[in-house]
């Protein structure tokens, strides 16, 4: 028996930092929702019912806001970026917003804080993609209904069919409907059908892999690869037991070169499923306020690396980069090879926290943590070591502010400035730059 579907009708206040809405109910109940803006009344669909709070998102707006706009993707907005529905300059200040509201929850107040930094592409910035699969009954497919590609739905069960995303550069899309043509010509069986992974460099060249849930799915034949026209094709078998996109096995590749990007001028090689900065040229203006706090007659410390899109762009010469991820070093090990730098460079497969011998008074630091912030053994050992700098980037403010209160025993904050990474959505990444204090 299907569960009864629920509405609540209340007026919301304020942006969360977790991007949704909030308000209150007549019981005193805080209620949050997608698809709503500040001083708006709406009738919100509910997904989750807690005793102290509720979640949902709207299906009927009583009252706009002046700072509401019509989505790019009416269907799928909430799935991918449900902040289509602000103005951008709301987007810009609300971000700004969450950012101040995030350090003054810890006491910090931040002065002289840069403009938050937008290059003004708000669409077709994303160099990736995951796509999901979903499929509807059809008389030319008869091996469960002829596939599309879709998004999960936001805050419920479900996906949407998708052409694209306007997000993405025009050459994921395109890269979509091509191998789903191929799919369709096919009459694959929808259930055996994962995700299809997509990656555009900026020359637009293309990598992808398609994940599929049965080890012996039929492979692409010759043809239809060349017919793609990508630089590099995957199929690859994923355990089915696993949500997630895990590689079990490449059932087939194509080619095995990696994509290639340059970043402030460093070329990079990465592979499809690795990580890699989503909107390179923000990237790049966040990299280029980091540099000038550089010391380059000092050795530099990269915690959290990555493939050491940073430490290897910036960097000094002595350099040493920290990651968790193995497939992420390996890759970064690579870099580093390709660009010569074996002798001034050495990448260090561990936990930061793990590797705390390698955070020193004289070297420049650099942190990028997960959301989760960093661990607490790391700001202690910072507060034990005393670098005279530490550049910390992070994509969560909330937990940036709680490390920088830490650090705040020590150190002062000398430069902020926040980046629209990922315009239409709530994703904020903020940069901070701590001086040690007079002693």
């Amino acid at each position: 028996m299907a569960r009864k579907i629920k509405f609540e009708i209340a007026k919301f206040d304020k942006i969360t930092p977790g991007g949704q809405a909030l308000g209150t109910l007549k019981n005193g109940k805080k209620i949050f929702a997608w698809g709503v803006l500040p001083n708006e009344t709406a009738k919100i669909q509910i997904t989750k019912s807690k005793s102290s709070f509720i979640e949902g998102f709207a299906v009927e707006i009583f009252e706009n806001s002046p700072e509401r706009i019509e989505p790019k993707d009416k269907e799928s907005f909430l799935s991918t970026s449900p902040w289509q529905i602000f103005n951008f300059d709301f987007e810009q200040k609300i971000k700004q917003e969450l950012i101040f509201e995030s350090f003054h929850q810890e006491k910090i107040e931040l002065k002289n804080q840069e403009d938050f930094y937008s290059d003004g592409k708000i669409f077709e910035y994303r160099n990736k993609v995951e796509f999901s699969f979903w499929w509807e009954k059809s008389e030319e497919n008869e091996n469960d209904g002829e596939p599309s590609l879709a998004f999960f739905k936001r805050g419920g069960k479900g996906k949407i069919p998708v052409f694209g995303t306007s997000l993405a550069t025009s050459e994921i899309n395109q890269a979509g409907q091509k191998v789903l043509a191929i799919l369709r010509d096919r009459k694959t069986a929808s259930r055996d059908l994962k995700t299809l992974l997509i990656r555009a460099n900026q020359k637009g060249e293309i990598s992808a892999q398609l994940y599929v849930k049965d080890e012996r799915f039929k492979l692409f034949s010759k043809e239809e690869i060349t017919s793609l026209g990508f630089k590099n094709f995957e199929i690859i078998f994923s355990n089915p037991k696993s949500p997630a996109s895990v590689i079990t096995k490449k059932i087939q590749s194509q080619n095995q070169e990696n994509l290639q990007d340059s970043v402030l001028g460093v070329n990079f090689n990465y592979a499809t499923e690795s990580f890699f900065q989503i909107n390179l040229p923000v990237y790049e203006q966040a990299l280029r306020d980091m540099k000038k706090f550089i010391d380059i007659s000092k050795p530099t410390v990269d915690l959290y690396s990555g493939v050491g899109s940073i430490g290897l762009t910036i960097g000094a010469g002595d350099l040493t980069l920290v990651e968790i991820n193995e497939p992420a070093v390996k890759e970064m090990q690579r870099n580093i090879t390709k660009l010569g730098r074996e002798k001034t460079a050495k990448a260090i497969f561990s936990p930061s926290e793990k590797a705390l011998d390698f955070i020193k008074k004289g070297a420049n630091l650099i942190v990028d943590p997960p959301r989760a912030g960093m661990n607490r053994e790391v700001c202690e050992k910072i507060l034990e070591t005393e670098p005279e700098r530490v550049i910390y980037l992070s994509c969560n403010p909330t937990t940036q502010a709680r490390d920088i209160a830490i650090l705040s025993k020590k150190y002062k904050i000398i430069y902020a400035r926040g980046y629209n990474f990922f315009p239409r959505t709530p994703h904020i990444e903020n940069l901070i730059i701590l001086e040690i204090k007079n002693q």
